[in-house]
């Protein structure tokens, strides 16, 4: 499947949870991030997109052991939560 495609199915997925939270944290993550990922890492996002919002969240925030397969880059990144904009 052609990379443009994939990352717009990622995108809807990404901003599309059901939950306001998710989509922020998830949605926010995706857009601030998606476009350095290589395949690998579009892989990995696809994989770890199925998994449940509050699963996701818990890994995002530190209150939850991250699975194996989830460790590196990606995680990394969707831990620092700096891509979440705050209204002041």
């Amino acid at each position: 499947m052609d990379r443009e495609i994939r990352l717009k199915r990622l995108h809807y997925r990404a901003h599309h949870r059901g939950v306001k939270e998710a989509d922020l944290l998830i949605g926010g993550f995706f857009d601030a991030r998606s476009a350095e990922w290589n395949d690998d890492e579009i892989a990995l996002f696809e994989e770890l997109i199925e998994e449940q919002d509050v699963d996701i969240m818990a890994w995002a925030i530190g209150t939850d052991v991250v699975p194996e397969r989830y460790r590196g880059s990606i995680m990394q990144a969707l831990n620092a939560l700096d891509y979440v904009p705050i209204a002041k």
